[in-house]
């Protein structure tokens, strides 16, 4: 599994499928409790998910091991 992380953004994405094509992702499912983005096709299949204030919420080793983003 790949996960990229965005220091400036707190952000991890983790790539269920990788590389996702431009346009490839259809629809988002914003889950209220946390602050995680699901990203689907258009046959429903999960594409990635999207960690917003991830420093917060992910434990450090995690993100050490994520590739980052400038």
């Amino acid at each position: 599994m790949i996960s990229t992380y965005d220091e400036e953004a707190d952000a991890v994405y983790i790539y269920v499928k990788y590389p996702i094509k431009k346009g490839e992702s259809k629809t988002q499912l914003s889950l209220d409790e946390y602050p995680i983005i699901l990203d689907f096709d258009k046959k429903d299949r999960l594409l990635g998910i999207e960690v917003l204030n991830a420093s917060k919420v992910l434990n450090k080793e995690f993100l050490k091991e994520a590739k980052r983003i400038d």
